[in-house]
């Protein structure tokens, strides 16, 4: 970290410890104050420093067990936060198991910060989330928050887009036991065994989650076999918690990245291309059957939360995770020299000499290959936290270690038993470190004005070296320092309402992929918004505006890569400003309705794009994957605390997959609607309560896609001296009208 940044912490630190002191000394309230922990667990006090609160002005919306439980029936973590506000969800598989993904406010997961127990949850290269590698996570959820926007400053890469803070199962003081299956459509089947020995007289607590998910998928072959665990040790006193956490899961799913055309979408639109297999006529024989990712990935995490005294609480958090396996993939040679001239059936992809057979010289074959990814990952943060009533100063500090071994496999190859087995044909290391640093005050200035500052700095270093498939090789040495500092203002009003406003400057790095599609820049961003809050005992209301200005945003250009990652590339200028309404509000005695909309406007401000060979100024365009309409609703009735229904809404509006608003690269809009019924029983002593659950998905067979891709290539060889932009695409089709039923049994 340089001279300038240093000296730039050290005054604001002081700063902070300064103003919080002056304050403090001036509060008018400061002889009444109580312990404001004595009614917070410790399990709250460990992510005290990371959770927005009521009185900080950030717009979030938390989301409980409670919450989660009628439809956790084995969808990912993403499809069960889809009726957030500003949330578009999609799947590959279509029917929301196996590969998942979320975007907030238009932007796409690698801007979604996301952290487990306040350990950073994004992968270090790509900065994706991948949900598959952790499925029915959400049944060791205790709560989670979704804040929109940059945020409060977190350990960790900031946020550009939204922040997800979850906190895994807190301590369960009684003992328990539990069963859950669901069945359903697509040969769908879930099994969970959870438990939990209750604190024991040593103050000791052992709890544990074991599970099993496999669906066929809504597209062809789209099979997920996904296995998980989740175990918890945890002692607990008057002043201290410690945490033993060991998670992790076993996924293998079938490849279904690949997307359909338009064409295909009307004539058979479940087909998935992925493993076809053609003869040298053109002719599809059959599909490889193991055309699949099969990944690991286990998690091993240590926390201690210290009370020092009534208001002062220090935490500690360990992490090392550590992630392994590989997708393997059939390359055909008539489809690569025909149709996608991608190149992976050639000797030069494969690092092989040419050799003769008889006269001929063999430079390309058939092939099966294996692309593994070995990584490790390690973090160290601790944290000091001061509460008092709305008062609150807290620290954090981060060191995480990246490494990622990358190589290649050839596993098969026609007529190449010489070279085999597993021909390694490339080799390459990722290494990323980082160190950032987080303070953040919140300070009662007068009895209904609350002032927050907050400030983080982020020092990282990422090098990447080796071979890659192909000609060439990768070589990348980067290093960033970034100041990201917010302030804002909580007032508050009479009858339980607030007004916020805040202001917020994040910077980010690239990723992976950005590296090796060109020489990208890191993003900048200027965030404002202002909210307003009511909270009484028939109605909880959220609104809020928001301004986000970008220069050198890495904007989804719609494209894909050879292994199904988006392709970003550096804009100029750009924005997203809108308005989000969140409502939650009871209609009548038992009915309960939990609305919300989000408006916005999302645009490039000066895009260049060359078209057939000429760059053009497209000046203001819509950026890609940002809609201008999302809404959604939850109707629920409960006539008894036994039973409940609920009707849930989705309304996603017209989207365009790429940036220079093509009507090619349009996705439809679409609109959606599930039905959601639980029944709870408690028949006896043995047997505490029986659990019913249903979840018709897609109640009126709606026809529908909610992600897809768009690209663009110059056709320079149809006509000698003329160059012609082609644009393509391709979409991911939504199960139609579908099922989950579940039964749980608690002991």
């Amino acid at each position: 970290m340089n001279k300038h940044i240093q000296m730039k912490t050290l005054r604001l630190t002081l700063f902070f410890i300064l103003s919080f002191l002056l304050l403090e000394g001036q509060n008018p309230n400061l002889e009444n104050l109580k312990d404001s922990l004595e009614t917070i667990s410790l399990d709250e006090v460990l992510l005290s420093g990371i959770r927005a609160k009521e009185d900080i002005p950030v717009t979030f919306t938390n989301v409980s067990k409670e919450d989660l439980a009628p439809r956790n029936l084995g969808q990912d973590i993403p499809i069960l936060l889809n009726y957030l506000p500003g949330v578009v969800t999609t799947s590959d598989s279509g029917a929301g198991i196996g590969y998942t993904g979320i975007r907030v406010r238009g932007s796409d997961a690698t801007r979604v910060n996301v952290t487990i127990n306040g350990i950073p949850y994004n992968d270090a290269e790509s900065q994706g989330t991948f949900w598959v590698n952790l499925p029915d996570f959400a049944s060791s959820i205790e709560v989670l928050q979704l804040q929109r926007g940059v945020g409060t400053s977190t350990n960790g890469s900031a946020a550009f887009g939204a922040s997800l803070n979850i906190q895994t199962d807190g301590v369960k003081k009684k003992a328990f036991a539990s069963l859950a299956s669901s069945i359903g459509s697509f040969n769908t089947l879930k099994n969970t065994l959870q438990f939990s020995s209750g604190t024991l007289n040593d103050g000791f607590t052992f709890s544990g989650r074991l599970s099993q998910i496999n669906s066929d998928g809504y597209i062809d072959r789209s099979f997920s076999n996904l296995g998980s665990y989740f175990f918890q040790a945890t002692f607990e006193d008057e002043n201290t918690l410690m945490k033993a956490l060991v998670f992790g899961g076993q996924e293998i799913t079938y490849q279904s990245w690949y997307g359909i055309d338009a064409s295909r979408l009307e004539s058979n639109r479940t087909y998935n291309p992925a493993g076809e297999i053609y003869d040298m006529s053109g002719n599809r024989v059959e599909f490889y059957d193991n055309q699949v990712d099969n990944y690991s990935q286990q998690h091993f995490q240590f926390h201690w939360n210290e009370r020092l005294n009534p208001f002062w609480n220090l935490t500690l958090g360990l992490n090392y995770t550590h992630g392994i396996g590989f997708y393997e993939e059939y390359n055909d040679l008539w489809y690569n020299e025909n149709v996608s001239f991608a190149g992976n059936t050639s000797f030069n992809y494969l690092k092989l000499s040419p050799f003769q057979v008889e006269e001929t010289t063999v430079t390309d074959t058939e092939n099966i290959t294996q692309k593994w990814l070995d990584n490790d990952y390690y973090v160290l943060s601790l944290g000091l936290n001061y509460q008092k009533e709305t008062n609150s100063l807290n620290f954090g500090f981060l060191f995480s270690s990246y490494i990622g071994d990358h190589f290649g496999n050839l596993i098969w190859g026609q007529s190449l038993g010489e070279v085999l087995p597993n021909h390694q044909f490339y080799f390459n290391q990722g290494v990323k470190t980082e160190g950032s640093f987080f303070a953040k005050l919140t300070q009662a200035i007068s009895k209904s004005l609350i002032g927050f500052i907050d400030f983080q700095i982020r020092s990282i270093t990422y090098e990447a070296s080796g071979e890659v498939a192909g000609p060439g090789s990768l070589y990348i040495q980067d290093k960033f320092n970034f100041f990201n500092p917010k302030v804002g203002f909580t007032y508050a009003l009479a009858s339980g309402q607030k007004l916020y406003a805040s202001y917020a400057k994040a910077q980010r790095e690239p990723n992976r992929t950005d590296y090796e599609n060109g020489e990208p820049k890191p993003e900048k961003l200027n965030d404002f918004e202002l909210g307003w809050r009511i909270k009484t005992s028939s109605i909880q209301a959220q609104a809020n505006l928001y301004w986000m200005q970008y220069k050198d945003q890495l904007v989804l250009t719609g494209a894909l890569n050879e292994v199904g990652s988006p392709i970003r590339q550096n804009v100029g200028k750009s924005r997203r400003m809108g308005v989000e309404v969140e409502i939650k509000m009871k209609l009548f005695s038992n009915w309960l309705w939990q609305p919300n909309i989000a408006l916005s406007s999302n645009q490039n401000l000066d895009f260049f794009f060359k078209r057939d060979g000429t760059l053009l100024n497209l000046g203001k365009t819509q950026l890609a994957y940002s809609p201008n309409l999302v809404t959604g609703s939850s109707l629920i009735y409960a006539p008894s605390s036994h039973f409940q229904i609920g009707f849930l809404s989705k309304y996603v509006g017209k989207q365009y997959m790429g940036n220079i608003d093509s009507e090619n690269s349009v996705l439809p809009a679409y609109f959606v609607n599930d039905l959601n019924a639980v029944l709870r029983l408690q028949p006896n002593k043995w047997v505490k309560e029986i659990q019913l659950s249903l979840l018709i998905n897609n109640l009126f067979n709606t026809q529908y896609e909610s992600n897809g891709y768009f690209y663009t290539y110059d056709d320079t060889w149809s006509t000698l001296g003329q160059v012609t932009t082609i644009e393509g695409a391709g979409y991911y089709p939504q199960a139609r009208i579908n099922f989950l039923l579940g039964l749980s049994l608690q002991f």
